[in-house]
């Protein structure tokens, strides 16, 4: 980790330190190379050990950060090279990347796979038009894209990208919707024991669940998603998900949920290994993040010398409709009036292309259940599903029971 953040300031700062200018078309492709020795020279400073780092469309990402997602770049660059809070749970979309938060909760660092990282950088330019035409959208805030080589020749993908979650309150039910109700079911039992757990579609379904919003803001949810999916569509994107946070105003944050389940760490220097040994099974990235958090005496939060969160919302989200009550969107009733619950939402894992793969994938599991209901089918159907899906679990939009399989 200490190469990503010494990277990312290194690259970002650069950048940051040059005029403005208009965008180009090969600013959408550009890379900008940085090498890292424990000598230094003109254009980067001395390092702990050799490494490499390339960041991706530096311009591009500068301009969203600033001009469509508003955030400060002094406070950008501060949150992500301070110290970190750590995750012990795994990634509420797909279980092969491993991420962890800025010191302030409000950014995540993920690793990507090599094919994701490629299918950003090809659908980069759509992407950037849709925010600059949506800027309400609720697609995943891409910040920065960015590549280190470690020595040996490992490289780790990464991307910078906004945590819906908020700093200041607990999130008590957590749901993971996608519109497929096939093997969409996270055991109850295992629910009631881990109240964190992140649940399917089945879970809100039987639970009777739904999107309690007035007529107003429901109606901007889905003139939203309608947007969001129909891209998404064009892109050939499937296997995304509306990821629903829930904060009950009653409860608060009396359960001390976040210093429950985050850490506090410091990245250390991982020790250079001249002959690495590889784990069946194990990603690279998995275990140096592991190797890291070992090395570095994680802490909980709230424990002395360590980071406590604020209590209060910073209220840097506030000019965005789906993020402007404390953070989130509040629910409210048919004369849109406040109630007691706070929805956290947005559309995360949109970098999964209908590959060959996922055809084969859709045959086979299509063998053995509705191949209209299971996950993988092809993106203009996936988008349907997704939007029709998300408008019947509204209040008054009829529920989620005949999305069931049969």
């Amino acid at each position: 980790m200490y190469n990503m953040l010494t990277g990312i300031r290194i690259g970002v700062s650069r950048c940051q330190a040059k005029i403005k200018r208009p965008l180009t078309d090969e600013d959408f492709t550009a890379r900008h190379k940085f090498s890292f020795d424990i000598v230094g020279n003109e254009l980067t400073p001395s390092a702990k050990y050799d490494f490499k780092f390339k960041d991706y469309a530096p311009w591009v990402f500068r301009e969203l950060r600033e001009d469509y997602f508003r955030l400060d770049p002094a406070d950008y660059l501060l949150s992500l090279t301070a110290k970190y809070i750590l995750s012990e749970l795994g990634s509420p979309g797909k279980s092969g990347s491993f991420f962890y938060f800025s010191r302030d909760y409000r950014f995540i660092i993920k690793t990507i796979h090599h094919t994701e990282h490629k299918f950003l950088r090809r659908i980069l330019k759509s992407y950037y038009t849709h925010v600059k035409e949506n800027p309400h959208t609720l697609l995943s805030r891409f910040y920065g894209l960015h590549r280190v080589k470690l020595p040996h020749g490992r490289k780790i993908h990464f991307v910078i990208m906004n945590n819906l979650f908020p700093p200041h309150k607990d999130i008590h039910e957590t749901y993971d919707l996608k519109g497929s109700t096939v093997g969409r079911l996270y055991p109850e039992e295992k629910a009631a024991k881990n109240p964190r757990a992140t649940l399917k579609d089945l879970n809100w379904i039987n639970r009777g669940k739904s999107l309690e919003l007035g007529p107003e803001k429901r109606a901007l949810l889905t003139e939203q998603l309608r947007r969001d999916a129909e891209l998404l569509k064009k892109l050939y994107v499937m296997d995304y998900s509306l990821l629903i946070g829930i904060h009950n105003m009653q409860r608060g944050n009396r359960d001390n949920v976040r210093s429950n389940t985050l850490k506090v760490f410091s990245p250390t220097v991982p020790a250079i290994r001249r002959k690495p040994t590889s784990i069946k099974g194990t990603s690279p990235e998995a275990m140096a993040m592991r190797r890291a958090m070992r090395e570095s005496d994680p802490k909980r939060l709230g424990a002395h010398d360590s980071l406590d969160l604020p209590e209060k919302d910073t209220g840097d989200r506030q000019q965005f409709i789906f993020y402007q009550d404390e953070g989130g969107l509040q629910a409210t009733d048919e004369a849109n009036s406040p109630q007691d619950t706070i929805y956290y939402l947005g559309v995360i894992d949109i970098l999964t292309p209908y590959t060959m793969l996922k055809r084969v994938e859709h045959l086979w599991k299509g063998c053995s259940a509705d191949r209209h209901k299971i996950s993988p089918v092809p993106p203009t159907e996936y988008g349907n599903r997704f939007f029709e899906f998300m408008k019947a679990i509204m209040r008054g939009g009829g529920g989620g029971e005949k999305f069931k399989a049969e």
